[in-house]
């Protein structure tokens, strides 16, 4: 390489960048073909994609047979979108030639981006059976399944690059390998991989996909300590706070998991999620009035969010404030046209609760036909009968919450005491 070049290139490098590129220009002028080629290639790698293609389009013009500068002019025009003009160019290359593998590459590039993967996979295979052995090829294909969600086709092809290297195009193959077997349901053998990728390449990106996978594994102090590491580097990065409040709720440590809650909402105030979520692990911690601000929250956010609703309603239900579960849930079922058979039930416990009887036993057999497995629930229903003088039904409630469990004496109690009536 001509050493102006390389000095060019350490200046770069050093972060000297200005006064590399001045340099690279007064080369330019003066530089043979072979030189401008790699002037082209280096202003193609420092993003000067402009520059490098008026070189790279004049090359191209003394030299069409030359495959080095149609591949080059290819992946120029790849990043300016100019397919039609790759396709063009890519065709020219005859299959004989040992550059030809490397065309295959970049079609099977461009036909992904252009939504075609079933030809982007086939150029891929047809190189892989030129080259067999070229790992370049199998970290494409690798690509293109992980893409695809074909992730047993991409563990496959990743371990095939395993066997000679770990990193390819800055991109550390253990980590990918890692998120395959995650998404495959193959957390195990993901986490090994994890570890391995991290010791070279702990990258954000790296510790979630690593914590998240921990945490699936029920590994909970794992899933905290890499969740940990990632709202350090980035607290802004909101997706870790519902994953690090869930890991810490399941190592019993409630006042962290709210904790956490409290800090994804500072940066992310919109995320209903975050304010349900924080409201269970708020009753969990018996702060029944933070919790019930929590699902408001939840709700002012998404007026139709059905699970924060029946939470809600259930706290109200449990206060005694039952107009305000009517009040909510006849609202949501009639306003926003949102519908859930719990809220038949809640419903029918809050009608009960003001002593409207007759709305209380119309949802609760609108409930039946959905909890009718639920032993809580036929034990509610059969007292609510007992109540209303329908002995018959109350007997039948209890008799059905009996076979659900055999051994509850309470119901059988009940049965024995309504036979005795019967009889």
């Amino acid at each position: 390489m001509n050493q102006e070049i390389q000095k060019v290139i350490e200046y770069v490098e050093a972060g000297r960048t200005e006064e590399g590129l001045a340099q690279l220009k007064k080369i330019e002028k003066s530089a043979h073909d072979e030189e401008k080629f790699l002037i082209a290639d280096l202003y193609y790698q420092w993003g000067m994609v402009e520059d490098a293609l008026r070189i790279a389009e004049d090359l191209q013009l003394l030299y069409p047979e030359e495959a080095d500068i149609t591949l080059l002019l290819s992946e120029i025009y790849m990043e300016l979108d100019e397919e039609e003009k790759v396709i063009q160019l890519l065709s020219t290359i005859p299959s004989s030639h040992p550059s030809y593998p490397r065309s295959l590459i970049l079609l099977a590039d461009l036909y992904q981006l252009q939504g075609l993967p079933e030809v982007s996979e086939q150029k891929l295979l047809e190189a892989k059976s030129l080259l067999p052995d070229e790992k370049i090829i199998d970290f494409a294909l690798g690509e293109l399944y992980f893409h695809l969600a074909q992730y047993k086709k991409a563990i496959s092809a990743y371990e095939l690059v395993l066997k000679e290297v770990e990193e390819i195009t800055n991109i550390n193959v253990h980590s990918r390998l890692a998120e395959c077997l995650s998404l495959n349901g193959q957390f195990e053998e993901a986490l090994e991989h994890y570890q391995k990728g991290i010791q070279s390449h702990a990258d954000l990106h790296t510790f979630f996909g690593y914590g998240i996978t921990a945490m699936q594994a029920e590994y909970y102090q794992t899933a905290i300590t890499q969740l940990e590491k990632v709202k350090e580097m980035d607290p802004e990065y909101t997706s870790v706070y519902l994953p690090l409040a869930r890991s810490y709720e399941h190592e019993g440590m409630l006042k962290e998991s709210l904790d956490a809650v409290k800090s994804g909402i500072q940066y992310d105030e919109f995320n209903k999620e975050l304010y349900y979520y924080g409201g269970k692990i708020a009753l969990k911690m018996q702060s029944v009035q933070q919790a019930e601000q929590l699902m408001q929250e939840a709700l002012a956010l998404d007026p139709g969010y059905i699970e924060a609703a029946i939470t809600l309603t259930d706290v109200y239900n449990e206060d005694e404030r039952y107009e305000e579960t009517v009040e909510l849930l006849t609202d949501l079922i009639n306003k926003f046209d949102e519908f859930d058979p719990k809220f038949d039930w809640n419903l029918a416990k809050a009608y009960n609760g003001i002593e409207q009887y007759s709305d209380a036993l119309k949802h609760y057999e609108r409930a039946y036909t959905f909890f009718k497995e639920d032993i809580d629930f036929l034990q509610e229903f059969a007292y609510f009968a007992l109540e209303e003088g329908d002995r018959k039904r109350a007997k039948s409630l209890f008799e059905e919450a009996a076979k659900l469990d055999s051994t509850n004496v309470e119901i059988q109690d009940m049965i024995l005491q309504l036979e005795d009536n019967f009889s």
